[in-house]
């Protein structure tokens, strides 16, 4: 099978678009670390290896399509976060922003009439809406707690909070 020269493009861009949002987990995982949130950094420090597993199956989808694969370069992540809240709401529109990028090139598998790439694109579809869902919570958590108030989005997680909040549409956590 062959994709085509767009799609394939666009599949090497989204594979430094995931490694990008892994860097930047990393980025917000060490803020909540140094602030003594470890439950927040754990989450994001899995945030950051589920981004690098992302890069890995588009790796995968493009070299079993008989694509080109091209790894772009990576920008640096933004460090230093003044608050919380401004680190979450970051990790938000990273989501929305990789979302936009899905949809793109679902499009163009579409355009290209690329029903196994469509196929193989749908996954990060679903995939997206856990990661806008999650992103949203705790956007509106760490906003309702306030900054004296993270050891309530801390218990949150450790409880479990997040795969509940997404078990809750039927899909579970992935």
């Amino acid at each position: 099978m062959m994709i085509s020269k767009k799609l394939n493009t666009l599949l090497n861009e989204q594979v430094g678009h995931e490694l990008s949002a892994s860097h930047q987990y990393v980025a917000i995982a060490t803020y909540f670390d140094q602030a003594a949130l470890p439950t927040m950094a754990k989450h994001y420090y899995a945030q950051a290896l589920e981004e690098r597993d992302h890069a890995m199956r588009l790796v995968k989808h493009v070299l079993d399509s008989d694509g080109e694969l091209k790894i772009p370069s990576v920008p640096a992540p933004k460090m230093g976060f003044k608050n919380s809240l401004e680190a979450v709401q970051l990790a938000l529109a990273g989501e929305l922003q990789v979302t936009a990028q899905i949809n793109a090139l679902v499009d163009q598998a579409i355009a290209d009439k690329d029903h196994l790439s469509k196929n193989a694109l749908e996954w990060f579809v679903n995939e997206q809406r856990e990661e806008v869902t999650s992103a949203t919570t705790l956007v509106q958590m760490v906003k309702r707690a306030g900054e004296g108030g993270m050891f309530f989005v801390e218990a949150f997680l450790k409880d479990g909070g997040l795969a509940e909040a997404e078990g809750a549409g039927g899909e579970g956590a992935a």
